[in-house]
């Protein structure tokens, strides 16, 4: 009997082993599996991007844009030699404050001076002649009609009368314009102002090719001239302000070395049409040069204030999307899914842009999209970073 009753035994020990082993894999399998669903679980949150949400906001009342602008006297102008010849004498250095018809500098040209007294001498002459011939035409005229003279005789006195009366006429012409050559023997300056450049010295040789339009290439000015009573502020703005360019408006200079010091101008004037290469419109502003230290040749910075429509919304311009569809933001048609919405943009005004068409102040729209986000896909909104809102500074939570 005790064989029968140890193999018993023995069955229910195996038989519980199996079944301790059966529930352990049991356990293992649900334990795995579980472990896998919460993995995949975690998995698909991850795959789901975070957006933060913001809304457009209403433009400015004012917009500003900072230029760069040249400053030019009122008046500038270089002085260049009218005749040939040596410097004799300078009188005005850089810096000097001359008065219109002041003596700049002397110039020795000793070859125009003997052709103007040439230029004299034959005038002198033609006069000599003329004086003859009128008394010899006279002459023959009081014999006219008697056998002492015929007709063609007295009419060849009276034209040759009239001929040297001519070349009179013409010497003193010659003389006239030898005077005037004489004349620029003296540069002087053309108006009030500050001589800003001298490049001659004495015993320089210059050449009258400054005064011919086709040499003038290759003259170099003696002396630089420029009004400063008024100063000349010169901008190229872009085209789509073309509109605010009128008279009234206002901009403030400030010179990069001096931020802190801002000088108004006045506008002027600009140019009636749009320079192709830049697509941006010169315009000229005045400021007072007596009340101002700034100088002619000055780099300023320009900084312009119009009016702006207030109804105009503005974006961050990293909200754009730049898509073959056009001009996209990406806004959340229902908190959790994103919708792909066409604008039409306006002025770039730096960090934001203007939406003319599009959008309404009540659109949720992802301030920083991803060029991969799809029209419908799903996002998860966090809250958005401090310093940009739907009013002012304040954050637009979510």
């Amino acid at each position: 009997m005790s064989g029968p009753r140890r193999s018993g035994r023995g069955w229910m020990v195996a038989g519980a082993g199996l079944l301790v082993a059966l529930g352990l894999a049991g356990y293992g399998i649900r334990s795995r599996s579980s472990k896998v669903q919460a993995m995949q679980q975690t998995a698909d949150q991850a795959a789901i991007p975070t957006v933060q949400v913001i809304s457009a906001k209403s433009g400015p009342a004012q917009l500003s844009l900072t230029l760069p602008g040249d400053v030019a006297g009122w008046n500038e102008a270089p002085i260049y030699a009218q005749v040939s010849g040596y410097v004799k004498h300078w009188y005005k250095d850089y810096g000097a404050h001359v008065k219109a018809g002041e003596l700049l500098a002397d110039i020795s040209a000793p070859g125009l001076d003997a052709e103007y007294a040439q230029s004299k001498a034959q005038l002198d002459t033609a006069v000599a002649e003329y004086k003859l011939a009128q008394v010899t035409a006279e002459r023959y005229s009081a014999l006219q009609n008697t056998p002492a003279v015929s007709q063609q005789q007295v009419d060849d006195k009276t034209y040759a009368a009239e001929t040297n009366r001519a070349e009179v006429a013409a010497a003193k012409q010659e003389v006239d314009r030898y005077q005037a050559m004489i004349g620029f023997e003296r540069v002087v300056a053309p108006f009030d102002g500050v001589v800003i450049a001298r490049r001659v010295n004495i015993g320089d040789y210059v050449t009258s090719a400054g005064g011919d339009a086709s040499a003038i290439g290759s003259a170099t000015p003696l002396f630089r001239v420029a009004d400063v009573s008024k100063l000349r502020i010169f901008v190229a703005v872009p085209q789509n302000m073309g509109a605010v360019l009128k008279p009234g408006i206002k901009a403030t200079l400030t010179l990069p070395d001096e931020p802190g010091k801002p000088i108004s101008a006045d506008f002027l004037t600009m140019a009636g049409a749009v320079t192709a290469a830049t697509r941006t419109i010169v315009t000229e502003f005045v400021v007072d040069g007596e009340q101002s230290s700034l100088l002619p040749g000055t780099f300023v910075n320009v900084q312009l204030t119009t009016p702006s429509d207030q109804k105009i919304l503005t974006v961050p311009s990293q909200a754009l999307l730049f898509r073959s569809e056009g001009m996209q933001v990406a806004t959340l048609n229902d908190g959790q899914h994103v919708h792909l919405q066409d604008v039409s943009i306006g002025r770039n005004l730096g960090l934001e842009t203007q939406v003319t068409a599009g959008l309404a102040v009540t659109d949720k729209i992802v301030a920083n999209p991803s060029l991969g986000l799809l029209e419908g896909q799903q996002v998860k909104v966090v809250q958005p970073v401090q310093g940009y809102g739907s009013s002012g500074n304040t954050p637009d939570a979510r």
